[in-house]
């Protein structure tokens, strides 16, 4: 499929994971991808990955919880594309720490980019959305968003906010043909949650949490952003959609 011929698409903590898995997705259909980082490292060497598999895509650096440096970025883009037509904010942070031992820093750092970082990046680029006559911005909330996990309060918290941001946008967005949704994962292998789990802890949460037996892949939540982001889903709106292989279930 080639849905997104013409069409500008940036991509925040696209550097490697989930991030990257979305930006592969919709270069492979047909966008232009703006790939967005913190580590440029890592941008400059999914940039090369992608423009070998003869995809359009350039690269941008970019710390979501500096305003200034969101300003600059989104400004650039727009000014050199003309448009962006696709928001996928998915950039991102977390780790374990017990809710009695969390350090100021800490809480801090993790609002800032969880939650301030993807309130600036959605609200900068959906004034230019509302310019060029609309769009489809779509927010990485987490079924931590939904449901409580010990040890990782800030982390919830942010999470749970971005789904209330996410349907306040849509109201207010919705008149200006920009479509607003979430999309709330489960266990999704990636560098960041490998990062934190052993392997033993990932055995015991397949059998005793997910139904599906197996833990998620970044495509499958890289085929969900495209869906959205898609006139497939022209009339879906202001939802938060869980992939998370029957978790919640």
């Amino acid at each position: 499929m080639q849905r997104f011929v013409n069409r500008a698409a940036l991509v925040t903590g696209a550097g490697q994971g989930i991030g990257y898995a979305i930006a592969e997705r919709f270069a492979a259909e047909g966008a232009h991808v703006i790939l967005a980082d913190i580590q440029e490292s890592l941008l400059l060497k999914a940039e090369e990955t992608l423009q070998a598999s003869g995809y359009s895509v350039s690269h941008q650096v970019l710390d979501v919880s500096r305003p200034e440096q969101v300003d600059d970025v989104v400004g650039r883009i727009v000014a050199e594309r003309g448009a962006i037509d696709i928001l996928a904010n998915n950039a991102g942070i977390a780790w374990e720490e017990p809710f009695v031992d969390i350090k100021d820093d800490n809480w801090r750092r993790m609002i800032d980019v969880n939650l301030n970082g993807m309130f600036y990046v959605a609200q900068r680029v959906s004034r230019h959305m509302k310019e060029q006559g609309g769009g489809s911005i779509i927010n990485m909330s987490s079924t931590n968003g939904l449901a409580g996990e010990a040890k990782y309060a800030h982390y919830n918290a942010s999470k749970g906010a971005i789904v209330l941001l996410t349907k306040t946008m849509a109201i207010e967005l919705g008149a200006a043909g920009i479509r607003v949704n979430a999309v709330c994962p489960g266990y999704i292998q990636t560098p960041m949650s490998e990062a934190i789990d052993d392997p033993e802890f990932v055995s015991h949460y397949i059998e005793h949490y997910i139904p599906l037996r197996r833990v998620g892949k970044p495509q499958d939540i890289s085929g969900v952003f495209a869906f959205l982001a898609s006139d497939d889903a022209a009339f879906i709106h202001g939802e938060c959609i869980v992939v998370d292989g029957g978790q919640l279930a």
